[in-house]
């Protein structure tokens, strides 16, 4: 039975199938046709290697052809980083070196896949599900999972963190009464109302953040970005909280969800980087 290959280049969440003339992130088409398509399948096709502008100007442009050189490649290059959510200033895929060229630096991994039985098992084929990416994540270079993991993980830890403030405002007389025990009438009333303040914040925070991941916002990562020291701030308050229950599940009990709940926050970050790799700041 005659044979159809794709050359397909992987990295990140994203992927380029030379054959069909397709830039996909996550399976879903990005617009990148024309130029700007050649110029990111020849940096793939040199990986790690610079490519001077004099080889794309070689590969692109015929001798006989009259263009604005550097303006045309410069707009092929940014469009490029536009697709991949890249910047100049901080590359994750596209470096630019002065004077040189440019170098793809992220990890990439170049298959062939073979389409037996011609054109109609070719369109069977190009509606299977794509296999999931083993890529390593260009900065924890931890392979990358699938998102459906780290998003899902990102969700239960808001949930999680729903549950404490629900519960605290539930049971904030049990918690008054337990604080008047270790502070002053004036001290137990003052944390009593930090626990409505921070957990009046931290629920609509929460809230944003599981309808977020849930449709799965795709600036996410860089609001959480912006969010990130607030919430980091609001987070340590209540890794303190296991504290509260001293009496009932004892101090060996306490220091370890304490320690466990400090790391949390940095969890979150690292688990949005993963799910959210081509943004720009995650």
């Amino acid at each position: 039975m005659p044979q159809n290959h794709s050359k397909i280049a992987r990295f990140g969440l994203f992927e380029l199938d030379l054959d069909a003339g397709e830039l996909r992130k996550s399976g879903v088409r990005l617009r990148l046709q024309g130029q700007p398509f050649q110029v990111l399948a020849l940096l793939l096709e040199h990986a790690g290697d610079v490519v001077t502008r004099e080889e794309l100007r070689e590969k692109l442009w015929p001798a006989d052809t009259f263009v604005d050189f550097d303006h045309s490649v410069n707009t092929a290059i940014n469009k490029v980083r536009e697709a991949l959510g890249d910047s100049a200033s901080s590359p994750r895929y596209v470096e630019t070196l002065a004077r040189r060229g440019y170098r793809f630096i992220a990890p990439v991994q170049n298959e062939v896949s073979h389409r037996e039985g011609g054109p109609a098992a070719a369109i069977a084929d190009s509606n299977a599900p794509l296999p999931p990416a083993r890529a390593i994540h260009p900065e924890l270079q931890v392979p990358i999972p699938r998102r459906v993991i780290t998003r899902g993980l990102f969700g239960l830890i808001q949930v999680m963190y729903l549950s404490f403030y629900l519960s605290a405002l539930i049971r904030l007389h049990v918690i008054q009464n337990m604080a008047d025990g270790f502070f002053s009438r004036i001290g137990a009333t003052g944390l009593a109302v930090l626990v409505m303040v921070t957990a009046g914040v931290g629920i609509p925070l929460r809230c944003y953040l599981i309808s977020a991941v849930s449709f799965d916002y795709q600036q996410l990562g860089e609001k959480f970005r912006q969010i990130f020291p607030a919430m980091l701030a609001l987070d340590q308050l209540w890794a303190i909280a296991p504290f509260l229950l001293l009496q009932n599940i004892g101090i060996g009990a306490a220091f370890a969800a304490c320690a466990a709940l400090l790391y949390v926050p940095f969890a979150e970050r690292t688990l949005i980087r993963m799910a959210y790799t081509g943004q720009p700041g995650t």
